[in-house]
C-alpha cells in the first residue's frame, strides 16, 4: 500500500468537511438575514480564504483522529505486553471505582463519566486481546464508529452554525459559549422550537451514508496497518501541518477586514470563531443590544449617579468628617444564598454564627448579587462595575490597571492583599488581582504544616483563616493599615471538610454540611481575631459571591440573586438593618463612605447611606442584563430585545418583611420605557468605559 493511501482517513474527512463548509457558506450567503450585496472581491475572499482557513482548522481538529489511528496496532496484543496493558486498564478501573480519585474529589457526574470511559476502553481492549479471530472485524466496526462520530460532529456543527446565523446573523460568538453553560435551558429551547425528531433522523441518515463512503475509501488503513516507521512519517507530516496551522489560522482571520460585515462573517471559520469567543470572553454590547446615543446614555446615568459630567463616571467624593484609616477585611463567601440564614426563613440552623453576628452588625437586608459565578462577585466588590455582557472582567485579557477598591486603598497607604485557599491561577484570579496591585496569598504560599485538610478546590476554610491571622499579625507590625480580601472555598462541591467539626460528617458531601462548616470556620476566625491587637481597629465586611444556584422559571429569577451582606466593627459601626434595595457593587463604596474617604471615583457602585442614593439592583447572566427598580425587573438581551416583569412579593410566613425574598415575576403588559432606558444607560456606559479604556485606575 502506498504512503498516500495511508493518509486516506485524513484526506477523506478533510474533503467532507470542506464540502459541508462550502455548502453552508452558499446557504448562509442566500439566507434572508444576509441583507447585503456582495462585490466580486467579496465573494472571492469568502470562498478562497474561507476554504484555506477551513483546511487548517480541520488539521487542528483532527488531532484526536491522529491519536486514535497512531495507536492502532497488533503488536500491543502480543504476549506478555497485551496482558500487562490489560491488567493496567483493570487496575485503573478498580482505582476509579474505589471512589478515592480526584474525580470523586470534584463530585458531580465526573466519577461516573470517568468510570464509563475507562470501563469501555478496558472492555474493548479485552475483546481485541482475547478474541484474536474476531480482531479484524471488531477493529473495522470501531474504525467505522470513529469515522461516524467525526462525520456526525461535522454535520452537527454545520446545523448549529446555520441556526445560530438564523438567530443572530453572525458566526459563533460568546453567546454560543454561553449556551454551553446553560445546557438545560438551551436543550429545552431547541426541543420546543424545532422539529427535533425529523431533524436528527435526517442528520443520522446523512451521517450514515457519508460514513459508508468515507470508510469504503479509508479502510485500507486498518486492512494494512502502517509499520512503526510509517507511523513516524505520518506523525512527522501531521506535526508539520499542525504547526503550520497554528500560524496560518490567525493569519487568515486577520484577512477578515472587509467593510462589509457579512463578508467577514461568511469568510470566517465557525469553529475558530467559537475558540476566539471562548478565549476573549467578551460579547460586543454595541452590536447585539439596544443602545442610546452616547451623550443621552450618560445623561440618564447622571440622573442615577450624582455629580457626573460628560461621557465618564469620574467624580469627586468628599466627606465632611476626617478620614478614618481602619483596617478592612473583606470576606466573600463561596455560594452563600440568603435563604441559608435564619433571618431569611431557614429553619435548619446551619448558619448559627453568622445569624448571631448579624445581630451585632450593619445588615443589608435587600442586597442582590451581580451574577451567578464567583468571578462576577469578585468583579462586583473589586471594580464596583455592572456585569457587562460576556465573561467577567476578571477573566478577560484587558483586566489590569483598572479602577478598583484596591487602588483606592493603595492611595490611602494601605497594604492590599487577596487571600485564597486554592490556586489563584483558577478563574484567572492570579492575573486579575496581581495586575491590579494586590499581593496574592494562595495555596502555593502555604507551608505543609499549615495544611490540615484540602480537596480539589484548596485548603479548608479553617486553614485559610489561620493563615490570614498570621498574615495580618505580620502586617500589623508595619504600622500601616491593611486591606485583605479573603475568598472562601469550603462551601463548594464536593462539600468535603475535616471530620468532627460539626454535626454533619465531612465526607457526607452535603450542601448543608458545606454551609455549616463555612459558618463554623468563620466563627473560629473571629474567635482568633478578637484576641489580636489589631481587631479593635478593623472593619469586617462579609458578603456572598453569589447564590448556591441560579436556575429558575425566568431568565433572571430574582430570588436566586439575593445574598447576605453585613459590616461588623464593634464600637464603630452600629448594629442596624439597612432595608433599601441595593447591589453587590455598592458594598465597597459604602465602606469607603463609613471611613469618610475623600477620593476621585469612577465606580458605578455608590454609598447607599447617602441621601441622594436611588435604590436599584443590577443582576445578570452572561447575556441577559437586568435592572431591578420600582418592583419591576427590566431585562435587555441580544438581538436588541427588552423584557419587563412586574415583581409581586410572595411572603413567607414567619419571616420579617425586610427579609422576604420570593417574588412572582409576571410579564409587564405596558412597557416602562423610562426603566428600559435606565437599564440601557447602566450597561451601555459600563461597556463603553471598558471598551475605550476609560475605567483604568487614576494616575
Amino acid at each position: 500500500m502506498s504512503f498516500v493511501k495511508k493518509l486516506s482517513p485524513f484526506y477523506n474527512l478533510t474533503v467532507f468537511y470542506i464540502l459541508v463548509s462550502f455548502i453552508l457558506r452558499i446557504v448562509l450567503l442566500f439566507h434572508p438575514i444576509t441583507q447585503t450585496s456582495f462585490e466580486f472581491i467579496d465573494a472571492l475572499k469568502i470562498f478562497s480564504y474561507g476554504l484555506v482557513s477551513d483546511i487548517f482548522v480541520f488539521v487542528l481538529a483532527s488531532g484526536f483522529l491522529w491519536l486514535y489511528l497512531i495507536f492502532i496496532s497488533n503488536t500491543k496484543y502480543l504476549k506478555p505486553y497485551g496482558y500487562i496493558i490489560f491488567c493496567l486498564f483493570v487496575a485503573l478501573f478498580l482505582y476509579v471505582l474505589s471512589g478515592k480519585t480526584i474525580l470523586n474529589e470534584y463530585g458531580g457526574a465526573l466519577p461516573e463519566i470517568g468510570l464509563a470511559f475507562i470501563g469501555i476502553k478496558t472492555a474493548l481492549f479485552g475483546l481485541l486481546l482475547f478474541l484474536p479471530k474476531y480482531r479484524s472485524k471488531i477493529r473495522f466496526w470501531l474504525f467505522t464508529f470513529v469515522m461516524f462520530l467525526f462525520v456526525l460532529l461535522i454535520l452537527q456543527n454545520a446545523i448549529s452554525e446555520y441556526f445560530f446565523w438564523n438567530e443572530f446573523g453572525v458566526k459563533y460568538n460568546f453567546i454560543a459559549v454561553n449556551y454551553l453553560v446553560y445546557t438545560n435551558e438551551v436543550i429545552g429551547n431547541i426541543m420546543e422550537s424545532y422539529p427535533v425528531i425529523p431533524l436528527f433522523s435526517g442528520l443520522f441518515l446523512i451521517a450514515g451514508i457519508a460514513t459508508y463512503y468515507i470508510v469504503k475509501g479509508s479502510k485500507s488503513y486498518i486492512d494494512s496497518i502502517p509499520t512503526f516507521i510509517e507511523k513516524v512519517k505520518l506523525s512527522g507530516l501531521y506535526f508539520v501541518l499542525f504547526g503550520l496551522s497554528l500560524v496560518a489560522i490567525p493569519f487568515f482571520a486577520a484577512k477578515e477586514n472587509s467593510k462589509n460585515v457579512f463578508t467577514n462573517e461568511l469568510q470566517a471559520n465557525g469553529i475558530y470563531k467559537f475558540y476566539l469567543a471562548f478565549m476573549n470572553s467578551e460579547l460586543d454590547y454595541f452590536k447585539f443590544y439596544k443602545t442610546l446615543p452616547s451623550n443621552e446614555a450618560y445623561a440618564i446615568l447622571g440622573q442615577q449617579i450624582p455629580s457626573l459630567s460628560g461621557e465618564s463616571t469620574l467624580r469627586e467624593i468628599k466627606s465632611t468628617a476626617a478620614e478614618n484609616h481602619k483596617n478592612v477585611v473583606l470576606i466573600t463567601i463561596e455560594s452563600y444564598s440568603a435563604d441559608f440564614m435564619k433571618m431569611y426563613g431557614n429553619e435548619q440552623n446551619i448558619t448559627p454564627f453568622l445569624d448571631s453576628l448579624a445581630t451585632q452588625s450593619l445588615v443589608f437586608t435587600n442586597l442582590y448579587a451581580s451574577g451567578n459565578r464567583t468571578v462576577r462577585g469578585l468583579e462586583a466588590v473589586t471594580l464596583c462595575l455592572p456585569p457587562t455582557a460576556g465573561e467577567s472582567v476578571v477573566k478577560r485579557k484587558d483586566n489590569k490597571d483598572k479602577f478598583s477598591t484596591g487602588s483606592i486603598f493603595k492611595q490611602k497607604g494601605y497594604n492590599v492583599k487577596y487571600l485564597y485557599g486554592g490556586d489563584a491561577y483558577f478563574d484567572n484570579m492570579q492575573d486579575f488581582f496581581s495586575g491590579n496591585g494586590y499581593d496574592i496569598v494562595d495555596k502555593k504560599t502555604f507551608k505543609p504544616e499549615e495544611i490540615t485538610f484540602s480537596n480539589v478546590w484548596g485548603v479548608c476554610d479553617e486553614d485559610m483563616y489561620n493563615k490570614a491571622i498570621r498574615v495580618m499579625n505580620e502586617e500589623a507590625k508595619e504600622n500601616k493599615p491593611f486591606f485583605n480580601h479573603i475568598m472562601t472555598v469550603s462551601n463548594h462541591r464536593p462539600f468535603t471538610y475535616p471530620n468532627n467539626k460539626i454535626d454533619i460528617p465531612g465526607d457526607a458531601k452535603s450542601r448543608e454540611g458545606g454551609v455549616k462548616y463555612t459558618d463554623f470556620a468563620m466563627k473560629k476566625f473571629f474567635e482568633m481575631a478578637k484576641k489580636q491587637p489589631w481587631f479593635a481597629n478593623t472593619v469586617f465586611v462579609i458578603i456572598s459571591d453569589h447564590c448556591a444556584s441560579s436556575a429558575g422559571k425566568t431568565e433572571l429569577p430574582v430570588d436566586k440573586y439575593r445574598i447576605p451582606a453585613m459590616i461588623y466593627s464593634p464600637g464603630f459601626v452600629q448594629p442596624q438593618h439597612y432595608t433599601n434595595l441595593m447591589s453587590q457593587l455598592d458594598m465597597m463604596p459604602t465602606v469607603f463612605g463609613l471611613l469618610n474617604f475623600n477620593y476621585q471615583s469612577k465606580f458605578f457602585g455608590q454609598d447607599v447611606m447617602k441621601p441622594e442614593y436611588k435604590p436599584r439592583a443590577l443582576i445578570a447572566t452572561y447575556q441577559d442584563l437586568g435592572l431591578i427598580k420600582d418592583n419591576i425587573l427590566t431585562i435587555i438581551s441580544p438581538k436588541q430585545q427588552a423584557k419587563q416583569y412586574q415583581l409581586t412579593l410572595q411572603p413567607k410566613e414567619g419571616v420579617s418583611d425586610n427579609f422576604q425574598i420570593y417574588y412572582e415575576q409576571k410579564l409587564l403588559t405596558k412597557e416602562r420605557t423610562d426603566l428600559i432606558n435606565e437599564t440601557i444607560s447602566f450597561y451601555q456606559t459600563a461597556s463603553d468605559m471598558l471598551k475605550n479604556k476609560k475605567y483604568q485606575k487614576n494616575k
